[in-house]
């Protein structure tokens, strides 16, 4: 394309230097001549629409577009205004579409921030995989791909989805003791025969247990206000737990 806009820009330079010595006179009569030719143009058309190569609309864009629209509407052309206003808009766009085209193909690289963090969360972590770091990055606000953190440990040599990252029962519950609690309710008859329910909590890690209070009516109130008041308790003796 750029090859034929250069030959039509030529030559119509040529034509606006043929221009030079000619009269006024001269000059109007050649473009009486151009309007009835296309007048002519119109009439053997029959309504078909004229066939513009992309260098043609360039030029006559380039030409036409800062004329009033007034003189534009005024002048006999095989085209509508409109459609030559068009062409123009559609030029800029294409130019501004080509500066701003990635200078490398593809997607453009990892900011090396991600990339370290992603290292550094799989070396803290052994037993998570390539999703489950996706999903730890999404939590702190990092929008990347899973495809993307899949690449970066596969670049780095390590193994994405590996065996560590099927994890049993057992192996999680011995490396998150220290947080977890297990609680429920104990159902005792008390010496004068009223039944009583005790709300206790054991921790997976020393197997103490808490007995958080005891109510003939547990509700969802009691329950709240008794776990309220045990992580008051653990986050006094340093303990992970949380609620």
């Amino acid at each position: 394309m750029l090859l034929r806009l250069a030959y039509v820009t030529v030559t119509n330079a040529f034509a606006v230097l043929r221009l030079l010595p000619m009269t006024e006179r001269e000059k109007d009569a050649e473009i009486l001549v151009l309007r009835h030719q296309i007048v002519v143009l119109e009439r053997q058309l029959a309504g078909k629409r004229v066939r513009f190569t992309a260098a043609d609309r360039a030029l006559l864009a380039a030409l036409l577009h800062r004329l009033p629209s007034g003189a534009l509407r005024r002048m006999r052309l095989l085209v509508r205004p409109d459609t030559v206003l068009r062409w123009h808009r559609d030029l800029i766009a294409g130019r501004q579409a080509a500066r701003s085209k990635p200078k490398r193909p593809g997607r453009p690289p990892t900011v090396r921030s991600i990339r370290l963090l992603v290292l550094r969360l799989v070396r803290e972590n052994p037993g998570w995989g390539y999703r489950r770091v996706h999903g730890e990055l999404l939590v702190l606000g990092i929008k990347v791909a899973a495809s993307t953190v899949w690449e970066i440990l596969n670049d780095a040599g390590v193994d994405p989805a590996p065996e560590r990252a099927s994890t049993t029962w057992t192996g999680f519950l011995r490396s998150q003791a220290e947080a977890l609690l297990a609680c429920d309710f104990l159902e005792t008859v008390t010496l004068t025969g009223a039944r009583m329910y005790v709300f206790a909590v054991i921790e997976h890690h020393t197997r103490r247990i808490r007995v958080l209070g005891a109510t003939a009516h547990p509700n969802a109130t009691w329950v709240t206000q008794a776990v309220r008041n045990l992580v008051m308790d653990l986050e006094d003796a340093g303990c992970r737990a949380r609620s």
